[in-house]
């Protein structure tokens, strides 16, 4: 009985043992089989991932070929464009030939010159039944026919009320041909040089200052870049029969070398003891030129407008006037009626414009051309 007793518990034991052991394979086998599943599951998601990867891969490469596409109509159109340009430029300016030239201003005769200035002699001149400005530039301002030819397009697209208008050229001899203005220049207007128009009324004065900022501005907006006037003075305002004064030379300094048209301006500095007063002189220091060079040459022209005085030291005398209460003195006296609060405002104004550094001198669109229209109105 006791052995009986002694087997059947060892029996138990094993028992429990062949369970303890069937339980852990269990657990071992279930995870086992988590572990297949979680691989299962990384293998899925790889699967998964390399396809959205191809999928990418294949979507870049559609809009790749997609830009590609543009592009290569984009350029096809610019092409196209450009050849309609190119098309357009044969007719965009009147192309004159010398024989026309010389008919029209019989043989460039010196009784026809009618001006001359730093890049060359200007003829009045007959063409197309039309009375013109012919200015001839200097030999060594000629150039390449090509950018010539370039730049005349340029300068024919440039129409503005307040600009001298740009007719035609004859690029073989660097003949440019301008509408002709009867009543000359702005500075013999003032001066009384020549035929001696009538004298310039306050109010022609201050039309005439607000008009010539205005065109001044239209060069300054101009696309793709700003084109900056460099010689801005009285002798290059130009007035037509009813006293509308235009901005001529415009882009000369473009038309030329830039060896050129330095050789020009300091041809100017050292030639006439006037012409210098309208040089930026930040810009002769640094010799960089931008928008506000103008503003400082427009000053001196604008305090010109209304004393008619030499530009040598007259933002100096001015300055002193208006500081000793003496300025309604300084205005020109072939004018009785000024009315002299509002012209000491404008010579303000001006004196601003000559600040010697160019970040003190203020705002053409904002600051200046508003107070020159209220004038005028």
């Amino acid at each position: 009985a006791l052995s009986a007793k002694q087997k059947a518990m060892e029996l138990q034991r094993w028992k429990m043992d062949e369970e303890q052991r069937s339980q852990e394979t269990r657990l071992t086998e279930e995870s086992a089989m988590a572990l297949i599943e979680q691989e299962k599951a990384k293998a899925r998601a790889a699967i998964e991932a390399a396809e959205a990867s191809q999928r990418l891969a294949d979507f870049e490469a559609q809009k790749r070929i997609s830009a590609e596409m543009t592009a290569l109509k984009e350029a096809e159109e610019r092409l196209r464009s450009m050849a309609a340009g190119a098309r357009e430029s044969v007719v965009r300016y009147r192309r004159y030939t010398i024989e026309e030239i010389e008919i029209g201003t019989d043989h460039f005769n010196e009784a026809r010159k009618v001006g001359e200035g730093g890049y060359g002699p200007v003829y009045k001149g007959h063409l197309d039944h039309t009375p013109v400005a012919i200015k001839v530039l200097r030999p060594d301002a000629a150039q390449g026919r090509a950018q010539f030819q370039q730049e005349v397009e340029v300068l024919s697209c440039i129409r503005h009320p307040n600009m001298v208008l740009l007719l035609g050229a004859c690029p073989e001899y660097g003949c440019l041909v301008y509408e002709y203005m009867a009543n000359g220049s702005l500075d013999d207007c003032l001066f009384h040089r020549g035929a001696g128009g009538p004298v310039l009324s306050w109010q022609h004065r201050f039309r005439i200052a607000a008009e010539i900022a205005t065109g001044l501005l239209f060069l300054h907006q101009a696309k793709p870049e700003p084109l900056v006037h460099r010689d801005l003075k009285p002798g290059n305002i130009l007035l037509d029969r009813n006293y509308v004064s235009k901005i001529s030379d415009v882009g000369l300094a473009r038309l030329v070398p830039p060896s050129v048209a330095d050789s020009v301006t300091q041809y100017r500095l050292t030639a006439t003891a006037g012409t210098f007063c309208y040089i930026d002189p930040e810009y002769q220091q640094t010799g960089k030129l931008g928008v506000k060079s103008d503003i400082y040459s427009l000053g001196v022209l604008l305090l010109q407008v209304v004393t008619a005085r030499p530009p040598m030291g007259l933002t100096h005398h001015v300055e002193k006037a208006i500081d000793a209460g003496t300025f309604a003195q300084m205005l020109d006296v072939t004018v009785k009626d000024w009315p002299v609060e509002e012209a000491l405002g404008y010579a303000k104004l001006a004196l601003k414009c000559t600040e010697m550094r160019r970040r003190d001198r203020p705002d053409l669109a904002t600051v200046i051309l508003p107070e020159l229209n209220r004038l005028r109105n």
